[in-house]
């Protein structure tokens, strides 16, 4: 049952300066289970603080950082309107220059931080967090669990890009150090995840012995969940949310 939640900005000292950030929690005194949710692309904005306040009413302390704050606050590149694609191409020519600056080293840095942040909280229980990343975040979710596996019991990735490619440093490489379950829903059309990147993926997860579902949303495209922009299915958030809730729900426990 969804619960009263309270929300506010918070400002996060990291190894390179000040990371500003959004927080949603229930109401009242916790704990509860922790989760570090990662931005698409597009960065923290209205939805993602909406998204964020929807999964802390079931019962979750909530964690959006902007990624991009070595460039300034969110939002670093102010969103307009992404319905057209000149619009489009205008506004991730000046959104990709910052997604190719966070390195893997310099996010993982980062989420040190996000992770000792969540931890000192009182509303905060102490058991192990949930993670869920969208576009670039689900990248960034499948690296923070593999990096900090005695901290993460789950972690999901919605429309993922680059999951699996043939880089040495894919993040599916990392999959034999992930003791998290992991949940992947991809997008039936996306370039960045098409149906040879799943199969890379779910091989090495195979492998690896990893716990994990991976699910292919029909009629969808890469960023199905985001509601501001032309991308968005409603059918595919509705998915997401009870996928996502009944990961949780299985994993994280509260203290």
């Amino acid at each position: 049952m969804a619960v009263k939640t309270e929300s506010r900005s918070v400002t996060i000292a990291t190894a390179d300066g000040s990371c500003d950030a959004f927080v949603a929690h229930p109401a009242g005194d916790g704990p509860h289970p922790a989760v570090l949710f990662y931005m698409d692309a597009i960065g923290l904005r209205p939805v993602l603080e909406d998204m964020a306040r929807e999964l802390a009413s079931h019962g979750y302390y909530v964690l959006v950082p902007n990624l991009f704050y070595r460039s300034g606050p969110a939002p670093v590149v102010e969103v307009t309107d992404l319905s057209t694609p000149e619009r489009r191409a205008e506004f991730f020519g000046k959104v990709m220059p910052l997604v190719h600056a966070l390195t893997p080293d310099l996010a993982l840095r980062d989420a040190e931080s996000y992770l000792g942040f969540l931890a000192a909280q009182d509303q905060v229980g102490s058991g192990p967090v949930g993670l869920t990343g969208y576009c670039m975040g689900g990248v960034l979710s499948l690296r923070t669990a593999a990096r900090f596996p005695d901290r993460v019991a789950a972690a999901a990735s919605f429309h993922g890009g680059h999951l699996a490619t043939e880089a040495p440093d894919s993040p599916h490489r990392s999959a034999g150090d992930v003791r998290a379950e992991l949940y992947f829903g991809h997008a039936s059309e996306d370039d960045s995840m098409n149906a040879e990147h799943i199969s890379r993926l779910e091989t090495a997860l195979d492998a690896a012995g990893v716990t994990y579902r991976s699910e292919v949303y029909p009629d969808t495209v890469h960023g199905f969940t985001m509601s501001d922009t032309a991308a968005y299915s409603e059918a595919g958030l509705a998915r997401h949310w009870e996928a996502l809730l009944d990961l949780f729900a299985r994993t994280l426990k509260q203290a």
